[in-house]
């Protein structure tokens, strides 16, 4: 897919118009934290569940954690170790997913934890973690609990098959409707989940929650984030089109290639702005101002031109008026994405672009943790 021919040219991207957040469907200029959390912002999360990623039901009968012991510790030294089957039931139907927790071993107080989004399938050596994507035992060294779960074991991420999990099982009705969930929503759904047990683990500060993804699972993360304020932080890595950079910049993968490529990952309605993005009402800075008043962080990499850096750090940057202008809260970012030479930490808001090709890596997450220690001591 990285094989076609995008544009990777600054001087063909169109010229930049954005709709404004800040002005409501029916023209009313948003000011106030109450119109924009009366108002406007129920409009714009609205407008991405229609036309993009389609909803996340949030109804289901019931809810268990069964602990198992499938596979031994990894890290027996500095952690503890639960595998967990999440049990959700709705209509008379059943869905297990499996969620892998590590925990200090170092302290019995509450620790904050960070939760991966992992979308690739299961590793067939039996691996828990992977040095880089998801590199437990520093997490844990700095104080954290961290979990993940894998997307395949909620909606398999393949066009022909991304049914044969809980949208067939517990929420078949969503297949019938051109704006309900799709695979990007199971996963946000599943992270719900995890969240659902966090908060009842007496090991885990439920508060002090990270929600992290990279590449498509940062598409989840971002609106996964957006419909659940339980999350204190959320971060997307290298997310690209249809997550942190701007659709209509049209630079990289666009929405053309991705609904061709990747049918399964947004709803039906979000097909109508293949080569036309300038018709969407939203873009993805207003999705990243769903997140305020949390703290939200992007991560890009010079060398991933696919996911669009520029378009990502825009996001990130015009974005961040919701914290200034409606929360009255100071952030800042350069003017110019040339301007980024150092990773911007700040509470609140923060980025940071690496040397690199397209990755989850330890130098990431590095920088991921400083952030969150910034924003939830």
């Amino acid at each position: 897919m990285a094989q076609q021919k995008v544009n990777e040219d600054e001087s063909k991207v169109p010229p930049l118009s954005l709709p404004d957040p800040f002005v409501s469907e029916h023209g009313k200029l948003i000011k106030s934290v109450s119109d924009w959390e009366g108002i406007r912002r129920p409009e714009l999360l609205k407008a991405f569940t229609n036309e993009v990623y389609g909803g996340i039901p949030t109804d289901f009968d019931s809810i268990s954690y069964e602990e198992v012991s499938e596979n031994p510790n990894p890290f027996p030294e500095t952690t503890l170790f639960k595998e967990l089957d999440i049990s959700v039931t709705r209509n008379g139907k059943a869905h297990t997913m499996r969620l892998n927790v590590f925990l200090p071993k170092s302290t019995n107080t509450p620790a904050p934890v960070i939760l991966l989004i992992n979308h690739r399938a299961k590793y067939k050596d039996g691996r828990i973690a992977e040095d880089g994507y998801w590199p437990v035992e520093e997490l844990v060294s700095r104080g954290f609990a961290t979990a993940s779960f894998h997307g395949e074991t909620v909606a398999p991420d393949d066009a022909n098959k991304f049914t044969q999990g809980i949208l067939s099982t517990l929420y078949p009705e969503e297949l019938e409707n051109p704006a309900g969930m799709r695979t990007f929503g199971a996963w946000g759904w599943a992270a719900m989940r995890a969240m659902d047990y966090f908060m009842q683990e007496p090991l885990i500060d439920s508060k002090k929650a990270t929600i992290v993804g990279h590449s498509r699972s940062g598409k989840t993360a971002l609106w996964a984030g957006a419909n659940d304020s339980r999350w204190a932080v959320v971060i997307s890595n290298e997310s690209g089109c249809g997550g942190a950079a701007l659709s209509r910049r049209k630079f990289g993968e666009t929405v053309n290639i991705i609904n061709h490529s990747f049918p399964h990952w947004f709803n039906d309605n979000f097909k109508k702005y293949n080569n036309h993005e300038e018709l969407l009402p939203i873009d993805q800075h207003m999705l990243a101002m769903l997140i305020a008043p949390r703290a939200i962080y992007i991560s890009s990499a010079k060398g991933d031109l696919w996911a669009d850096p520029k378009g990502e750090y825009l996001t990130m940057q015009i974005g961040s008026r919701i914290y200034t202008d409606i929360y009255k809260q100071f952030v800042s970012f350069p003017e110019d994405f040339e301007d980024v030479q150092t990773p911007i930490h700040q509470a609140l808001a923060g980025y940071h672009i690496r040397e690199g090709e397209h990755g989850l890596t330890l130098e990431d997450w590095l920088h991921f943790m400083d952030f969150i220690d910034l924003n939830t001591k």
